[in-house]
């Protein structure tokens, strides 16, 4: 089997990463294709989650594997959080849509979300840890929120300029 086409990751501060997602009309073989290249989008990145706006896709749509052994495939489709735990902590992010900045977020320790699975099931997923704050990073995106914004303004500014300089010195190379 061929492996799937790569899909171009989007780069803040490009606006469309801003774009809320719609929801998925239908879990069909349009959505399992686009499944598939980004697994291999975000495995050739060496990511372990990857949001459909990520890749100008503005549809709910979220793949994530955490796993060391790169073999535990997790599909939210149209994902709900329905219980965030109160409890919070302050932990290092990065995102394939910043490449190379990494920064401490404040997330809930553990979640629950609703979603479809590759199939069109319906699934509930409880998540701790690693997995909680992958899935609530994915879904912002899904809300046209990237990781940085939960930064300082001064923050931010830093890592736009950095970001644009990186990629005005990669369009001349």
């Amino acid at each position: 089997m061929n492996s799937p086409e790569l899909l171009p990751i989007l780069c803040f501060p490009d606006p469309r990463l801003n774009t809320v997602a719609r929801p998925v009309a239908a879990v069909d073989a349009r959505v399992q294709e686009l499944i598939e290249r980004m697994f291999a989008t975000m495995y050739e990145a060496s990511g372990i989650g990857l949001a459909a706006t990520q890749v100008d896709v503005h549809e709910r749509l979220v793949v994530i594997d955490v796993s060391e052994t790169r073999d535990q495939r997790i599909v939210l489709i149209n994902p709900e959080i329905e219980w965030a735990s109160p409890e919070t902590r302050k932990g290092e992010e990065g995102c394939l849509s910043v490449p190379g900045i990494y920064d401490g977020v404040e997330r809930s320790v553990a979640v629950r979300v609703r979603a479809l699975d590759e199939t069109g099931q319906s699934r509930v997923i409880e998540a701790e840890d690693m997995l909680a704050v992958c899935i609530q990073h994915e879904m912002d995106h899904l809300l046209g929120k990237v990781f940085v914004e939960y930064l300082s303004p001064l923050k931010r500014n830093r890592i736009k300029s950095k970001m644009i300089k990186a990629q005005r010195e990669a369009e001349r190379d």
